[in-house]
Parts: structure tokens; sequence; C-alpha cells
């Protein structure tokens, strides 16, 4: 029998059903016949497998009986393929191949998550913790998407109602914002005054909130972002709170007009992240009350994937 006549043969067999004929090849047949090839020895083959020599040698005679072909030459001490055999052997081993990669995509399928995750961040006050608590999930779920979406907290906020966002890493806002949603803590930053780095703030021995009073001040766009004008209005009280001469409504817009001399700004600490060393940071003395940042999802909402990328954050946060 010629190698295309074989191959046919052996295709024929792996989908003939049941019954048709008195032993129906099966993969174990084809495992116990590639051991005997590659051992060229049935003891040998039979101690690999952790069978007995007797079921070893009948196996391989029932799968030469079904093929009608005689895989194997036999001599008092090995086996010598045949022409057949080693036509017979490359199939074979083709075939238990496919076998196990067909598990594993199976088994890779069951227990990945699939789908995206769509998180809600705050650059400035998350730079350091989202990259850790990314790269934590996506190895252990590699089969999920995880869109970013760099937005206001209000945007977040309106994001999770919405149910446009699973997840929110924000500063938190205040308890009438978080109407039907979760707050977790996962940390607190000192408030901070940026400033350019020649500007005369920058080499002062201690700053204050009374030293601001005749700074140009530049923060975020009120409609973007009207929880940092309420938190600025707390600061200063029972001062009056700055005028905000320049409105950013990013952060690295900010830290440009910041570094340009255009004025300084109140920021919570963390913005060093982005501003490296462009900015001079310095936290306020005495220090006012910590920003708050944490993590926002729905009550009774949070679905398990999300789960997952929360448990990421909170090890993140716990290796520092």
């Amino acid at each position: 029998m010629n190698c295309q006549a074989l191959g046919k043969c052996f295709v024929a067999l792996l989908v003939m059903p049941r019954g048709y004929t008195h032993a129906v090849m099966e993969l174990r047949h084809l495992r116990y016949f590639v051991a005997v090839a590659e051992e060229e020895n049935v003891t040998r083959a039979a101690a690999r497998l952790h069978v007995s020599q007797p079921s070893l040698s009948r196996q391989i005679l029932d799968l030469e009986e079904e093929l009608q072909l005689s895989l194997f030459e036999h001599n008092a001490k090995t086996v010598r393929l045949t022409d057949a055999g080693r036509i017979f052997l490359v199939e074979a081993r083709a075939v238990l191949q496919r076998v196990a990669e067909a598990v594993q995509t199976v088994k890779a399928a069951s227990s990945v998550e699939k789908g995206e995750l769509h998180v809600g961040y705050a650059p400035s006050l998350t730079t350091k913790l989202l990259p850790q608590a990314l790269k934590c999930f996506q190895e252990a779920n590699p089969g999920v998407r995880v869109v970013l979406h760099d937005f206001s907290t209000e945007e977040m906020l309106d994001g999770l109602r919405e149910n446009e966002l699973q997840l929110a890493l924000l500063k938190r806002p205040p308890d009438k914002s978080l109407r039907g949603l979760n707050f977790e803590e996962l940390n607190r930053f000192a408030v901070c005054v940026a400033t350019n780095r020649t500007h005369r703030l920058a080499r002062a021995r201690q700053v204050g909130l009374h030293n601001l009073a005749e700074e140009r001040f530049i923060g975020y766009a009120h409609a973007g972002y009207p929880e940092y004008h309420e938190w600025l209005a707390s600061l200063f009280v029972p001062l009056a709170p700055p005028a905000i001469a320049e409105e950013h409504d990013s952060s690295l817009s900010l830290i440009a007009a910041v570094e340009a001399g255009r004025g300084v700004a109140l920021i919570a600490q963390g913005l060093e992240s982005l501003a490296g060393s462009r900015l001079k940071i310095r936290a306020l003395n005495p220090a006012p009350a910590s920003v708050v940042v944490g993590v926002a999802y729905r009550k009774g909402k949070i679905t398990e994937v999300a789960e997952k990328f929360l448990a990421a954050v909170k090890r993140a946060k716990a290796a520092g």
C-alpha cells in the first residue's frame, strides 16, 4: 500500500462509526503505537506507558488487524517499523499533536475571561497605581481588553450610572454625588503647590496657604471639574478662595502652563509622576486635610471581571 492510499485508509478509519468493524481505532492505540515505534522495544514501551507487556502487545496486534497491515518487523529483542509503519508513525504523531492542541485550546477558552472592561481614571492621581494594577490583571486575564477613559470626575460618575464604565479611579467626590455608587478608599495624598522651578516659592523654606494670597492661580476647568473648585473653596475657609486666572481641561495642559511661569496651582501630591522635573512641587505647611483617592462602582452591579480588576488594584496598592 503506498503513502497516499495509507493516508486515506487512516482518515477513513478515524471517522468510521462504532460498530462498523470488529475493533475501532482509538487514541490509545496511536499512543501505544508511537511509544513502541520510538522505543523499538515492547518491554521498554510498556514501562513508559505504565501498562503490562502482554496488554501492549495485544493492542498493537489489534491495531494491525484494524489496518490490515503489518506495522512492525519483530525479532528476539527489538521491533522495527515496516515501510507502512513509518508512514503511519508520521500520521499518528500529527493526530496526537492536534488532539493535545485542541485540549489546550478548550481549557484556555473555559478558564479565561473574555470581553472588555471599561475603567475611568484620573491620570494625576493614579500614575503610580494604575500601570502595576493593569500588569497584574492582564497577566491573570489575558482575554479581557481593558479600555481606559481619561474623564473628569463628573463624566466618570455619569459613566458608572449609565453602565458605560464598570469602575472609576478618582478623587473622592462629595457624598451627594455618590448616590447609587460605592466608594472604596485606596490612598491619601498631601495637598501641594506646584510652581515652575524659578518661582520664589520654589526656594522658600515653608509654603502655607497664607503665602499664596498674591499669586496668580491656574486650575482645572469649572465645567468639567466642579468638585475641584469646591475643594479649593474648602481649603481657604475662612479666607476668600483664590480667583482662577486660567482654567485647563487636563493635567498635561495645567503642567505646561505652570512650567511656563503663568501662575501656580494647588494640586494633590502625585502630579509629580506626570510632571517629572519640570515643576517644583511643595507640600503645604501647615498641612490641610489630605486628598482621598479611591475606586467607585455601581451598588450591586459590579461584574466578576470588574471584581478581579478591583482585586488587582488593591494588590498593586499593597505592593507600594
